[in-house]
C-alpha cells in the first residue's frame, strides 16, 4: 500500500515539474505560426525563397541615395533645432570659479524640455562648458515643479538651498506662474478678472519676502528674476483680460525688483507671443519646449553676461 501511494506521489510530482516547465517554454504565438504553415521539405523551402528574391523589386540606387540625402537633411534640421548650446556663444568665457544657483518653479526645473536636460538652466549650462578652454561650470538647480511663491520661501529655510545661496555668485528665479493657476483653479466655473485683481496684494507680499530672504542670505550676488509669458490663451479664450492679467503679473514683479540693489527682471513675454504652437510642450500646452526654453536661456543670457564673463 505504501508503495502505490509513493509511485502515485512521484507521478503527480513529475506531471507538476512538466506541467512548470512546458508554462516557461510555450510560445502561443510560436505554435500558432507553425499551426499555420504546412511542413515544407528543405528542398521546398530553397525554392520559396528564390522565388520570393526573384520577386523582390531590385533596389533602385538613386532611391536609395535620395533617402540617405533626405535623411541627413532632417537630421540636420532635427540638430539645428534641438541643439542645447546656444551657438552664438559657443566661445562665451564665464569666470573662473562662478557659482550660480537657480531657484524657483517648474520653468527653472525645465519641466517641457525634451532632451530633459533642465531647461533653459541645462542650456546655459551646456553653453558655458562648450569651450573647451574653460572650467566646468555647474549650475545648482532647485527648481521644482508646482511652487507657488509661499511654497518657495518655505523650500528657502531648506539647508542645502540656504548654503547654496550664501555662496552664489548669480541667482537666477522663476515663479510666480503657479500663483496665478492657483486663481484659475479656485475659480474655474467662474472665472473673472477681479479673482486675480484680490490676488496681486498677496503675491507681491510674498515675492518681497523671497527676495528680502534671498539678499538676508547673500548681500552681494546679483539676483535676477524672469518674469511670465501666458499660456492660458488656449485653454481661456474666452477671458480676453488673460492679456492683462499677465502684464499686471509680470508689472508686480518688476516693481518688487526695482526696490531692491543689484537686482534685475528679465522679461520674457515676447519671446513667446504668437509663437506659443511652435514653442510651448504639445503635452500640456502650458510649459515652454526645447525651442521655448532656448529662447529663454539666450534673453537670460544677454542680461546676466557682464557679471559673468571673463
Amino acid at each position: 500500500m505504501r508503495k502505490w501511494r509513493w509511485v502515485a506521489s512521484v507521478s503527480l510530482s513529475l506531471i507538476i515539474a512538466f506541467f512548470i516547465i512546458a508554462a516557461f517554454i510555450y510560445t502561443p504565438e510560436q505554435e500558432d505560426k507553425n499551426q499555420n504553415q504546412p511542413p515544407a521539405t528543405e528542398e521546398a523551402a530553397e525554392t520559396n525563397q528564390t522565388d520570393q528574391e526573384q520577386n523582390e523589386p531590385a533596389e533602385d540606387p538613386q532611391e536609395e541615395m535620395d533617402t540617405e540625402e533626405s535623411a541627413d537633411t532632417l537630421s540636420d534640421g532635427l540638430r539645428d533645432v534641438f541643439t542645447s548650446v546656444i551657438e552664438s556663444a559657443r566661445h562665451f568665457l564665464v569666470k573662473d570659479d562662478i557659482q550660480i544657483v537657480a531657484v524657483g518653479d517648474s520653468l527653472t526645473q525645465g519641466v517641457g524640455d525634451s532632451t530633459e536636460n533642465g531647461g533653459y538652466v541645462g542650456i546655459l549650462e551646456e553653453t558655458f562648458n562648450s569651450n573647451k578652454e574653460a572650467e566646468t561650470i555647474n549650475i545648482a538647480n532647485y527648481g521644482k515643479r508646482g511652487n507657488r511663491t509661499d511654497q518657495l520661501l518655505e523650500r528657502l529655510e531648506n539647508e542645502e538651498i540656504s548654503n547654496s545661496l550664501r555662496s552664489a555668485d548669480l541667482v537666477l528665479l522663476t515663479i510666480g506662474a503657479n500663483d496665478v493657476m492657483k486663481v484659475v483653479k479656485n475659480n474655474f466655473t467662474s472665472l473673472n478678472y477681479q479673482d486675480f485683481v484680490r490676488e496681486q496684494k498677496g503675491y507681491e507680499e510674498r515675492l518681497h519676502l523671497i527676495i528680502q530672504k534671498v539678499r538676508a542670505l547673500n548681500q552681494d550676488a546679483p539676483i535676477y528674476l524672469l518674469g511670465l509669458y501666458n499660456p492660458f490663451d488656449k485653454y481661456f479664450n474666452n477671458i480676453p483680460e488673460l492679456g492683462q492679467i499677465m502684464g499686471d503679473w509680470n508689472a508686480i514683479s518688476k516693481r518688487v525688483i526695482d526696490n531692491y540693489d543689484n537686482a534685475t527682471f528679465i522679461p520674457i513675454r515676447d519671446l513667446f507671443e504668437g509663437s506659443e504652437e511652435e514653442l510651448l510642450w504639445e503635452e500640456d500646452n502650458f510649459h515652454p519646449n526645447e525651442r521655448g526654453y532656448k529662447l529663454m536661456a539666450e534673453r537670460v543670457l544677454e542680461y546676466i553676461r557682464e557679471d559673468i564673463e571673463q
